[in-house]
């Protein structure tokens, strides 16, 4: 990462996945997905394309087994992503909250980039899958994400009754506030502390 680009390459490679990640904070919202689940490709191409990101995901995991390792380690590994990315986080926003609908689904997000993990995870996935994704998954997806990228998550399903519309719009709702909070506005560190981690 460098001052002039805000960028990220991660890869990590265990005996049950193997995950690259590549992230530019200012690229215009665009993403290249690929885990083996349908699903989840279709939520993290959300986050690239709402988060006003350039977001390239490559996840080989051991989908024989379930799905489970493929989801969390790619939260992992996007979670250090958007850290690296940060650098310093010199003059971000910091803060952000959105409301986001999508028909009947009605999701709340609110997220700092406070550098202290946090997830508070209030959605019902109403659904038991969708495709061969299984909606608690995305709990631990976030929940690994917000441990690696050191952010306070809070997300919160207000209504819904179609899984796939409260998942997604709980993704969108997460981009644009990352979208919003990752956005540079001033100078300095925004803590009064002088530092974010």
């Amino acid at each position: 990462m460098t001052s002039a680009t805000r960028t990220s390459v991660q890869v990590r490679e265990t005996k049950e996945t193997k995950v690259a990640v590549t992230l530019d904070l200012d690229g215009g919202g665009s993403a290249d997905v690929s885990t083996g689940i349908p699903f989840f490709d279709h939520m993290l191409e959300q986050l690239g394309r709402h988060g006003g990101f350039t977001l390239s995901v490559k996840t080989e995991g051991d989908l024989d087994v379930d799905t489970h390792h493929a989801i969390e380690d790619t939260g992992i590994v996007l979670g250090q992503a958007l850290k690296q990315a940060l650098g310093d986080k010199a003059g971000i926003r910091r803060f952000a909250s959105l409301t986001v609908p999508l028909d009947e689904a009605l999701v709340e997000v609110a997220l700092d980039l406070s550098g202290r993990p946090y997830l508070a995870y209030d959605v019902d996935p109403v659904a038991e899958w969708i495709g061969t994704f299984d909606p608690q998954l995305a709990e631990e997806f976030w929940r690994a994400f917000v441990t690696s990228a050191e952010v306070t998550l809070h997300v919160r399903s207000l209504a819904g009754r179609n899984g796939h519309h409260v998942l997604e719009a709980s993704f969108k709702a997460v981009a644009r506030c990352l979208r919003d909070a990752v956005r540079v506005e001033g100078g300095g560190v925004p803590s009064t502390k002088g530092t974010l981690s």
